[in-house]
């Protein structure tokens, strides 16, 4: 099994860092819609609105992927100058402690393999506008699963085309990017065996690890407005690798994702995103270990503790004491839990409060909060990155990037050498979609106006199974 540990990347990082009726419209595009996108793969049905469906413009919704994946990107590659530096109970004499705020901007302390290759300091890490982000962990599995849908004209995966998707486009053998819980679902895949079955503790014993809480968030987006959809599409992606309170963990994020489109503009960021926040708590049982997490973090923040505090008092409550049956550290051997499901929720659940709907802030805080530090900002750096669209996010860093992606850093078998862009895979996300509000959501797409319309329904979050 691979370790978590990373190469360097072979690209320098400045250059990589039944209500449709019986008529169809054809799919050919009219000059009605000579600027509208259109799927090619897609019979566009028509549809009577009703005066009470979600309304929501593609064009914008386009502009907020964009968004999604750029800020993705950005808290991805900042979190991994941290990532593993510090994990609460050292392993070997190293990652004892925590960073604090005083640490940004100061110089890197190699992490728990002794390196710090991606940065010399704490800080921001970017791709210049003329170069190439390169994928990593917590994006490349989400352009998996974002193609699959496409190229198999389907909303809902199977788990023979998760499967072949997994061997298609993920090394086997050598460095492959992968870990824990995805590294066994990929062997026991090799070995013939099918999702969900590689996520059952009896065949995978890294089910409750961190894996699938920043593998299928993207679901969320892909059902706009309907947790219920989302939670439908992304529960066998999830299960490949998942089970019990990593699982509902992933739910909680897929479900802030699909909520996300429903913020109310009259509401500040913070109001959204504790609305947003509560909704998605009601699907983590309330006697599990990661309800009690959520509802200590924020009880933390709700009586004006630091996240410095917030954060120290959640590995003295799970890590040390290993409370509300939380036992990865002693049960987690390599380090102590690091890698577990529970920890970096906690983490993340911290930075989400702390942050407050601010996106540097919040990157800042899940960098230096401790444990696998790239995730959590990448999460949340994505859902924010969706909230504030591709010109918010290049006004809060006051700069312009690189809107170039090269998924063959981590993965293979995709056209162009692996060199997409942000906008394609924007469009390609609305394209997915497209196929969700007809055949998941009856809904239907106004190419006139370019607008999806989405019958609406009462948000109703039920407890996790």
């Amino acid at each position: 099994m691979n370790s978590k540990r990373r190469l360097p990347c072979l690209i320098p990082l400045a250059l990589c860092l039944c209500v449709f009726s019986c008529k169809e419209k054809s799919s050919e595009r009219p000059e009605t819609y000579a600027n509208t996108m259109m799927d090619s793969l897609l019979t566009y049905k028509t549809y009577s609105a009703d005066s009470s469906d979600l309304v929501i413009s593609r064009k914008e919704f386009k502009d907020k992927l964009y968004g999604f994946w750029l800020a993705q990107c950005i808290a991805n590659w900042t979190g991994l100058v941290t990532e593993m530096d510090k994990i609460g109970i050292a392993k070997d004499g190293k990652g004892g402690g925590f960073y604090t705020r005083e640490d940004w901007g100061k110089p890197d302390q190699p992490n728990l393999w002794g390196s710090n290759t991606y940065s010399k300091n704490i800080d921001f890490l970017f791709a210049a506008e003329d170069s190439i982000w390169g994928a990593d962990d917590d994006t490349d599995i989400e352009y998996i699963y974002q193609n699959l849908l496409y190229d198999n004209r389907t909303s809902i995966l199977t788990g023979e085309q998760i499967r072949d998707g997994w061997l298609k486009h993920i090394k086997h053998e050598e460095e492959n990017f992968l870990w824990v819980s995805n590294q066994t679902a990929l062997n026991l895949m090799l070995d013939g065996m099918v999702p969900p079955k590689t996520s059952d503790p009896v065949y995978n014993t890294d089910y409750d690890m961190i894996d699938a809480q920043l593998t299928t968030e993207i679901f969320g987006f892909l059902a706009p407005g309907r947790p219920d959809i989302a939670l439908k599409m992304s529960r066998l992606p999830i299960q490949t690798v998942a089970r019990e309170n990593a699982q509902w963990i992933s739910e909680f994020n897929v479900i802030m994702y699909a909520l996300a489109p429903l913020a109310d503009g009259n509401r500040s960021m913070k109001e959204n995103l504790s609305w947003m926040a509560s909704e998605a708590r009601k699907r983590l049982p309330s006697d599990s270990y990661s309800a009690k997490m959520f509802d200590f973090v924020k009880a933390q923040y709700e009586s004006g503790a630091t996240w410095e505090e917030a954060r120290d008092a959640l590995h003295q409550k799970y890590q040390i004491r290993q409370e509300d049956g939380y036992e990865w550290a002693t049960k987690d051997r390599v380090c102590n839990g690091c890698f577990a499901a529970g920890i970096n929720f906690g983490a993340s659940i911290v930075s989400l409060l702390y942050g407050e709907g601010d996106l540097k802030e919040t990157i800042k805080i899940g960098a230096l909060c401790g444990w696998d530090s790239d995730n959590p900002t990448a999460t949340w750096g994505g859902l924010l990155g969706f909230m504030l669209g591709k010109e918010g996010v290049e006004k809060a860093f006051n700069r312009k990037f690189s809107e170039k992606f090269n998924i063959h850093r981590t993965r293979v078998g995709f056209p162009n050498d692996g060199i997409d862009d942000f906008n394609s895979m924007a469009e390609k996300g609305i394209y997915v979609i497209d196929r969700v509000v007809q055949e998941e959501m009856s809904g239907g797409i106004d190419l006139a106006k370019d607008v999806w319309q989405i019958p609406k329904i009462e948000v109703n979050i039920e407890p996790g199974i």
